[in-house]
């Protein structure tokens, strides 16, 4: 079996030697970038399975680097864990709606760091090319497809670009129309029962989502006091 691919961008060499160590330790295959606008030209020539990118960078920053992966066809599926000593609430949400998958600060534990790249590895879509689409699952609701195997949305037949954790939280609900999630249970769907994250963050990744479903984010309905679900027909 082929090896992990993880993009490492980090300019503090420290830090960067410290992850590399850890990920090669277990089984990985490393490349790492110095800087935003290195990793943005790697991504072009080479394909990855995740990216830990630091936040603070010379030249372009995390979040705009996040922003670029996730608004380009080839990279917008690609798990992106964020590293940084911005450990602020803000931070964290902010990280997350720009398209994130998961957020670490510093200082970090490299076990923990290994669990969440292993954690992201299993969320990301698996591919199979000889796979007859005929015969894949797709989840029909509304106006609205969703295939899984793909991770692929259409509505009213037009693609819609989600990040992996909105996707999943697309799914999770359109699975079960009617049926309510509380937050969480969505937090345990889409990172794990040793994620430590907010509510807050939930509804911000909620928000992004009914943002890009247009009219059809109305599909989703908040409970208050309780969570979301999904309109039933």
């Amino acid at each position: 079996m082929k090896k992990p691919d993880i993009l490492v961008v980090e300019d503090d060499t420290d830090i960067q030697q410290l992850v590399s160590y850890n990920l090669i330790r277990s089984g990985y295959n490393v490349t790492c970038a110095d800087s935003g606008e290195e990793a943005l030209e790697l991504l072009k020539k080479e394909s990855f399975d995740a990216m830990i990118l630091d936040l603070m960078l010379p030249g372009m920053d995390g979040m705009e680097i996040c922003t670029a992966v996730r608004t380009d066809e080839k990279t917008r599926s690609l798990p992106v864990i964020m590293l940084t000593a911005k450990g602020e609430e803000d931070d964290i949400v902010a990280g997350l709606e720009c398209g994130a998958d998961d957020y670490v600060t510093k200082p970090f534990s490299p076990r923990v760091l290994i669990a969440r790249v292993e954690a992201a590895l299993r969320r990301k879509p698996v591919v199979h090319e000889d796979q007859d689409s005929a015969d894949e699952e797709v989840i029909s609701l509304h106006s609205m497809q969703i295939h899984p195997g793909r991770h692929e949305v259409l509505l009213d037949g037009q693609p819609i670009h989600l990040t992996t954790t909105e996707f999943t939280i697309l799914e999770l609900l359109a699975r079960r129309p009617g049926w309510v999630y509380t937050r969480q249970q969505i937090i345990d769907q889409i990172r794990g029962y040793d994620y430590l994250i907010t509510p807050r963050a939930v509804d911000v990744q909620i928000f992004g989502l009914r943002k890009k479903l247009g009219t059809a984010g109305k599909w989703i309905e908040t409970i208050r006091g309780i969570g979301y679900r999904m309109r039933e027909l």
